[in-house]
This record gives structure tokens, C-alpha cells and sequence, in this order.
């Protein structure tokens, strides 16, 4: 037990940060790092040692005060304020457009464009050919009309802003006719109603939750519709006793009628991904060849882009939205116009897509490329020939995440570790605060890893991981 006056020396005999910025000096490890920080550091570092001696009911170690162990407490903590906050993980969870990690890989021609066009000036709102001001989004409407055989597109920020510009545009102040069951609620309790809300548009209820029939919008219209709303459900589905009304269905009754029709495709494909295997999901190329006066999507997701909210219709009604000065709010920066430009040039061939970009890679990755990927993880950590180191190859299914294709259960496999006398729930902690963070999941005491969503590059990173983790466990229990 310590008495006050021990307590006391202590104390005393703490340094001040003036003598610590003298340590620092002689010390090349600080040289780069700001003096801002070198000084927030150690007052903090000295408070919490204080307040630890303060605390104390046991014998205090006076090696606590020494400059070698004061200084070790400073360069972790300044290791620890100096890294970004914004971090590349290891997505190990199976989840291939996981929204908390980022959603969807950028091809690596997306990357190579944005570094080109952010490292110096641009023709961003440049007319090369007239040598006049041009507009931003040119780089990209020619290629979205090209792939989707729309009149005219634009694109802003995210999909619930697509969606929010079209609606104050066409039906501010009107009536728009929806199915009961396509009132969608996105990630963050964003809601179809909400965004109709604060679009101006007032939200006309037709069906009921599993049933909506053609008959049902035709009972609605009247002398204040202003238009007739499609939603795709792509991040739920309602089976057994159901009923819908199809696109071309409401393109036909908005003729008869003269309003304008809209479809939120949500997540947005360009590929017909029921040729791989899976399940099917409307394309923006049939949506649009309907007739349909807007069609909006989003840039990521299923189509491996960067966060963006494509609009694409005829031109007289895109013409519309344009000009309402919400866009300029919404609208996107250079580098993401730069990741959707080199995103959208892969689709031009159709023989490479699926190659070339990771979201659609990782998707219809066969199985048995997955299971040489898990084999390969596997004998890495098996190579240190740690008696405490249980790891097995386990089936396991993948989802794509994302709000997208709800039903589609992928085959996969996980790698499970399991290392004696420390628990599943150490391992997983331990991996988040790596440099490297490792997200996994936790099943029957092992730490899971699904391999589909692993970069072949990030093998070796995961196997060095445990191996740093075995060595820092080496002596518990």
C-alpha cells in the first residue's frame, strides 16, 4: 500500500512538457511529427500517468515515471492520433457490397483515372473543342445513354438524391401514385415516403402490402397526379400470395392518361446477371426500353462504381430536371466523375466486364476459385506450426449486400481459426485494431473469415496478422 508522502515523491518527480520537448529533440523518431501534437501528447500522457498514481492501491513501480517508459506511452499514443481516421480494412465477412465498408471496389481503371485527374487541372466544366465553358456532366451522359439507350442522363451525388430531384421536378405539389408495397426503406431509415415528402410531392397509396393491381392506379388518377411511380423492392422481396404491375403496364396507362412515368430501379444493373446463375434483377436497358420517362439507379452497387445517383430518361424530361436548381446541391465532385467514366467504359465489353470489375468479380466467382483461395489461406497459417492454432476450412454462404439481390445465397467458404487460451472474441478485437483491420465474423468459438470477399493480395497480410497476434498471446494464461 502507498502513503501520501510516496505518493507525493511521485508525483514530484514527474517531468514537465517543457523537459519533455527537450527529450524530444534529441530523439529523430518526433522529427516529423508536428509540435501541436508532440505537446497535446505528452500533457495528455502525463495526466493519465498522474492520475494512474493518484489511483493507485498497490506499490507503484517507479519505473512508471522513468523518461524510457513516459516516452514509449508518447509514441504509441502519437501512432495512434497520427493514423487516419478513414482506413482500408479487410472485408472477411462474405459480404460483398458491405455499406459499412465502403460498398462496392473500384476497377483499377477507376482508380488509375482519378489519380490522373486529381494530380492535376482538368477539362471538368471545359469545352475542349469550342474552348468555351462546357458542362460537368459530359464525360459521362454519352456513355450512360450509349450502354442504356436513354435520350438523356445526368448523374448526382447518391440515388435518394436521383430520386428526390425527379420527384420536386415532375410532381411538387401533386399527387404520385405508388403501390403500397413498394414503399422501400434504405440503410439509415431513409424512406420512400420521406424523400416524397420533402420533395414537395404528396404520396398516393394504391394495393395493399402484397397485392397491387393495374386496375388499382387507373382508380387513383385524377386531375392532381402528377406522375406514376415504380420501386423496385431490391433490398427485400414479398413471396407466396402476390401481385404486380409490371413497367410497361404504367409506361402504356401513363400514355393514356399523359403523365409522366418513373422507375427507381434502386440498385441498378447493366448486366442480365441471370446468365451467371443468379437470380434475376431488372436491367436499366429494359427498364428504359419501355418508355419510361425517368429511370434512376445507383452508380455503385451492382454496378461497382463509385457512390452515384444515375439518372436516365427522355430528353424533354431530363432537360427538366437539369435545369432545377437542386442539382447544382447534388451534384458530384471530379473524382468521382473520373471512377464513374473508366466504370462505365468497362461495360463496353461484355467479354471482360465480370473480370474487370470487383463488385461483378466477386459475385460470379466460381466456387471452385474460392476454394483454392480458402486452401491457400489455410496452408499460410498452418505454416507456423503453432501447437495452439486450430484452423479449418468450413462451407459457408455469401450475400451481396448492399440493399441488393436479397434472396441470393452464394456458396462459399470461411477459413475459422481458433487459437488455445485465447478466446473468438480477443481474436476479433485484436484484428480491428490492427494496422490492417480484419473484419470477420464469430461462429460455434472460431473467428470466421470468408474468402470470397479476400483479395488474393490480402492473403498474405491476414496470415502475418495471426502470426503477429500468436506472438503477442504467446505468454496469456
Amino acid at each position: 500500500m502507498n502513503d501520501n508522502s510516496e505518493i507525493k515523491k511521485l508525483l514530484r518527480s514527474l517531468p514537465g512538457v517543457d523537459r519533455m520537448l527537450e527529450w524530444f529533440k534529441a530523439d529523430p523518431y518526433f522529427e516529423e511529427i508536428p509540435r501541436s501534437i508532440q505537446v497535446r501528447t505528452a500533457r495528455s500522457v502525463i495526466d493519465a500517468v498522474r492520475d494512474s498514481i493518484r489511483a493507485s492501491n498497490v506499490e507503484i513501480d517507479p519505473e512508471i515515471i522513468s523518461k524510457a517508459s513516459i516516452l514509449s506511452r508518447i509514441k504509441k499514443a502519437i501512432a495512434a492520433s497520427m493514423q487516419p481516421n478513414l482506413r482500408p480494412v479487410i472485408n472477411a465477412t462474405g459480404v460483398i457490397i458491405h455499406t459499412n465498408l465502403g460498398r462496392s471496389l473500384l476497377a483499377d481503371s477507376a482508380l488509375e483515372n482519378m489519380q490522373q485527374i486529381a494530380a492535376g487541372y482538368s477539362n471538368l466544366e471545359f469545352d475542349l473543342k469550342a474552348g468555351q465553358r462546357g458542362s460537368r456532366y459530359s464525360s459521362v451522359e454519352d456513355l450512360i445513354c450509349e450502354i442504356s439507350q436513354a435520350e438523356a442522363a445526368l448523374v448526382v451525388n447518391n440515388n435518394a438524391g436521383a430520386v428526390l430531384l425527379c420527384l420536386e421536378t415532375i410532381a411538387s405539389g401533386k399527387n404520385v401514385i405508388v403501390s403500397r408495397g413498394e414503399l422501400v426503406e434504405i440503410g439509415g431509415s431513409f424512406r420512400i415516403p420521406d424523400v416524397m415528402t420533402k420533395s414537395g410531392a404528396i404520396l398516393k397509396e394504391v394495393g395493399t402490402t402484397n397485392r397491387t393491381h393495374l386496375r388499382d392506379y387507373e382508380n387513383a388518377i385524377d386531375a392532381h397526379t402528377g406522375l406514376l411511380l415504380k420501386v423496385h423492392t431490391s433490398n427485400y422481396s414479398v413471396v407466396g400470395f402476390t401481385s404486380g404491375v409490371s413497367l410497361q403496364e404504367l409506361v402504356n396507362l401513363g400514355k393514356q392518361h399523359n403523365l409522366a412515368v418513373m422507375e427507381d430501379l434502386g440498385s441498378g444493373t447493366f448486366m442480365d446477371l441471370s446468365e451467371y446463375g443468379l437470380q434475376k434483377e431488372p436491367t436499366v436497358q429494359e427498364a428504359v426500353a419501355t418508355g419510361a420517362d425517368v429511370v434512376t439507379f445507383s452508380g455503385d452497387k451492382l454496378l461497382g462504381g463509385p457512390q452515384t445517383g444515375v439518372i436516365a430518361g427522355s430528353k424533354p424530361m431530363l432537360d427538366q430536371v437539369k435545369q432545377n436548381p437542386i442539382t447544382r446541391a447534388l451534384r458530384i465532385d471530379k473524382l468521382t466523375l473520373a471512377a464513374l467514366e473508366a466504370t462505365l467504359r468497362l461495360y463496353r465489353d461484355k467479354a471482360t466486364v465480370l473480370d474487370r470489375i470487383p463488385t461483378l468479380r466477386m459475385l460470379t466467382m466460381p466456387l471452385n476459385a474460392i476454394e483454392t483461395r480458402a486452401e491457400k489461406l489455410q496452408k499460410s497459417l498452418q505454416a507456423y506450426h503453432e501447437k495452439r492454432l486450430e484452423v479449418q476450412t468450413v462451407a459457408a454462404v455469401s450475400r451481396a449486400g448492399g440493399g441488393s439481390l436479397p434472396l441470393l445465397q452464394l456458396p462459399s467458404r470461411c477459413v475459422g481459426v481458433k487459437i488455445a487460451g485465447v478466446s473468438a472474441n480477443r481474436i476479433d478485437s485484436w484484428l480491428r485494431a490492427y494496422h490492417r483491420p480484419i473484419i470477420g465474423r464469430i461462429e460455434a468459438d472460431f473467428f470466421m473469415m470468408d474468402v470470397r470477399t479476400v483479395q488474393d493480395k490480402e492473403l498474405m497480410d491476414i496470415a502475418t496478422a495471426f502470426g503477429n497476434l500468436l506472438k503477442e498471446t504467446e505468454f496469456e494464461n
